[in-house]
């Protein structure tokens, strides 16, 4: 598990108009993605390209993912994505991760996604490798990838 004392991993990104529903809010299964694109920064961040994986013959594939919604997004807003390591076990780890509006710091939702490390030319899992565990252990603390262009935003 990632040190609690250290800031988290950040990913900001701007809610599109084609992931709101007819209630004018983020649909749920929206959240799906969210969680997806902001782990792939993530484990880019750690990994550098995913490719690295492949050539090492290892993957990760999700076996279990859970989402608690707390407030509602909406069109425009900018979430940022907190990432932290959770559990890392033999052959799986999860990451939590707490979904804020940018700039008001109010949870909207949060996540936990397990995945299971395999090695995909035997399609079986396989054990977690010590210099994979370090880097997850080590986490991203401080780092920040926006894709959200808040900055840009005309006053």
């Amino acid at each position: 598990m990632t040190d609690q004392s250290q800031p988290p991993f950040r990913f900001r990104f701007r809610v599109r108009y084609g992931e709101c529903d007819a209630q004018g809010v983020v649909f749920n299964a929206r959240y799906g993605d969210f969680v997806d694109i902001s782990v792939n920064e993530y484990i880019r961040t750690l990994f550098g390209d995913y490719q690295r994986l492949l050539d090492q013959d290892l993957d990760i594939q999700v076996v279990s993912l859970t989402v608690n919604w707390k407030a509602p997004a909406k069109f425009d807003d900018v979430l940022e994505a907190r990432i932290r390591a959770g559990r890392i076990g033999t052959t799986s780890f999860t990451l939590h991760l707490e979904f804020v509006r940018f700039g008001e710091e109010q949870l909207i939702a949060d996540a936990d996604i397990t995945y299971v490390l395999i090695q995909p030319s035997r399609m079986g899992k396989t054990e977690v490798p010590a210099r994979i565990r370090a880097l997850l252990e080590e986490g991203a603390p401080g780092v920040l990838i926006s894709h959200a262009g808040e900055h840009a935003t005309a006053g």
